[in-house]
């Protein structure tokens, strides 16, 4: 596990965080430690809250060649995630802004602006290809701060109207909000949403993704989802093994009875500093199976507390990744949930229109 570092005062506070340290980020040539000048703080300085900077962005779009993922682009409408879910494998990309994947990749976060209408001039290129396009699967596009900069409601509102394939990863109750748009897309095979739920212990999430909706509230948005005929996948990710795998079976009998149609799992990653950050959140809220947890995280990686093999790195390998599988196909056939969705559609696209373009005779 880590020092505790690095970055905090004393008598600053942590509410409601998933992290209790800020270590400083891999890129950094040095270590930035607080240091206490012997002032005291403000009562409104001792608590850490949310900090949001503007990224004016220069594209869209992230593309990927990954074999372990069904999609080979992504939007990404801000950077770090509210949420502040302690075993998020997106943490580590906050190293790359010079900032900490501890406390920062929750506190302080990136809004970009501007993305819809980059957008719109990308999807109007030439030499577009049309495909299914993610968002979600870094940072959640529904967190807290979208209320105020609805940057997802302008993107899917560009998405939407050139009928373009849309998947969204999310576990915001946020989404709700733009189930005018989601609908009609859905009614023409351009969209799915998976739905992120961990675990049915409200006391556990609340630990676990301390700003995330708690597991009755995820339920209720599958419900109102599919309600609406949106096509929904529930997606228990990550099944922590030793923790949250008891929980397989009844996860996906509620979430069938909320109306999802299908369901996948994934296996808790912990690359480069999730790991120590997830360790320390054992050792604080569960301590009495930290060693378990972690025996079996490392069995699942050939020892190591993370491997990225593609092919491996999404479900691990070894008897706890099989037995997991095997419970989760039994727990899937039980409550009659599919493991794939149909594909969407891509024959409906056009480009956006603008302002001066010539408009089709048919």
């Amino acid at each position: 596990m880590q020092d505790k570092d690095s970055r905090l005062l004393p008598g600053q506070r942590v509410r409601a965080r998933g992290a209790d340290s800020n270590a400083t980020g891999r890129f950094e040539p040095r270590v930035t430690v607080a240091a206490d000048d012997g002032w005291d703080m403000a009562e409104d300085e001792r608590l850490i809250r949310t900090e949001v900077r503007v990224e004016r962005p220069r594209s869209a779009r992230s593309y990927n060649t990954s074999p372990d993922i069904p999609f080979d682009r992504s939007i990404n409408p801000y950077r770090g995630c509210e949420h502040g879910c302690i075993y998020c494998f997106a943490r580590p990309t906050h190293a790359y802004l010079n900032l900490s994947p501890g406390l920062d990749f929750e506190t302080r976060l990136i809004a970009r602006p501007g993305i819809a209408e980059v957008l719109v001039g990308e999807l109007r290129a030439k030499s577009y290809k049309v495909a299914t396009v993610a968002i979600g699967t870094n940072t959640d596009p529904y967190q807290p701060l979208e209320a105020e900069h609805r940057l997802m409601r302008e993107v899917l509102a560009v998405l939407s109207a050139c009928n373009h394939p849309l998947a969204i990863t999310t576990k915001g109750t946020l989404i709700e909000r733009d189930i005018d748009l989601l609908a009609p897309m859905a009614a023409k095979g351009l969209l799915r949403v998976g739905i992120s739920i961990t675990t049915l212990d409200p006391a556990l999430s609340r630990a676990l993704e301390p700003r995330a909706p708690s597991p009755a509230r995820r339920l209720q948005m599958i419900s109102r989802l599919s309600d609406a005929g949106i096509p929904v996948r529930a997606m228990l990710a990550p099944v922590i093994p030793g923790l949250t795998d008891p929980e397989i079976d009844p996860l996906l009998a509620a979430v069938a009875e909320a109306g999802a149609q299908a369901a996948s799992w994934i296996m808790l990653r912990l690359p480069l500093e999730v790991s120590p950050l997830f360790q320390d959140w054992l050792a604080s809220h569960v301590p009495g199976r930290a060693a378990k947890v972690m025996a079996r995280v490392r069995e699942s990686h050939g020892g190591a507390d993370y491997r990225a093999d593609w092919g491996k790195r999404m479900r691990g390998e070894g008897i706890w990744s099989d037995l997991i599988r095997q419970r989760f196909d039994l727990a899937l056939a039980r409550n009659g949930l599919k493991k794939e969705m149909p594909p969407l559609s891509c024959d409906l696209f056009a480009p956006p229109v603008q302002a001066g373009d010539q408009m089709s005779l048919f």
